[in-house]
């Protein structure tokens, strides 16, 4: 575990990279050991040029409580921008109701959801292993729970790729739904259509 100090000196060599505009960190540690977001590290991140962002590793709402939440409060009143990422697990997580309480639960302490990952093929894991087409079902239940900005991105890791692989849930909408209209406000026409909970927004000119 990085000790102040030492991330102090890493981020005084990355600001004088001209390029690098933010610094991302991804940990369990301020869930596991909330103390370990001290104020020495947040007066750190508040003098920085670069944008601080912390991904948290959350993956049930169990696993926050009130220290948890004092320790992203301090991170929320220097402008660190919080995210979430989260692994879908056999019997902990694979359903659509555990994951609306955690991203409602993460969302309550300032923190936005971001990927859902697939758990990777590791030895003595498959019994926590959730299909892909399990994992679908369990994304469209999901999106009828939550707001859309609440719903993490499904997605896996494979290696040698420069990026992760975002999961197809193979959604269709049908062209019979009837849109109902919501408002009309200046040049914004809103409507919803209602099967689908979709809304969206048209621009009259």
């Amino acid at each position: 575990m990085a000790k102040d100090h030492e991330l102090d000196w890493l981020m005084s060599q990355l600001e004088t990279i001209p390029h690098i505009k933010r610094l991302r960190i991804h940990s369990r540690l301020p869930v596991v050991i909330p103390a370990r977001i001290t104020t020495t590290l947040c007066q750190r991140f508040n003098i920085s040029r670069l944008q601080i962002i912390m991904v948290t590793h959350i993956n049930h709402a169990k696993e926050i409580d009130s220290e948890f939440s004092c320790a992203m409060e301090q991170l929320k009143q220097v402008s660190v921008t919080l995210l979430n990422q989260s692994v879908l697990f056999r019997c902990v997580n694979d359903n659509a109701d555990c994951l609306a309480k955690l991203s409602n639960k993460l969302f309550e302490n300032g923190i936005l959801p971001y990927y859902l990952h697939l758990l990777d093929k590791v030895q003595d894991g498959a019994h926590f292993m959730v299909t892909d087409e399990e994992a679908r079902i369990i994304m469209k239940e999901l999106l009828t729970r939550i707001s859309g900005y609440l719903v993490p991105r499904l997605t896996r890791e494979i290696g040698g790729k420069l990026s992760k692989k975002p999961i197809d849930l193979q959604l269709q909408f049908s062209y019979m739904i009837k849109p109902m209209i919501l408002y009309y406000s200046g040049s914004c026409l809103a409507c919803v259509m209602d099967t689908y909970k979709l809304v969206l927004s048209f621009y009259c000119q």
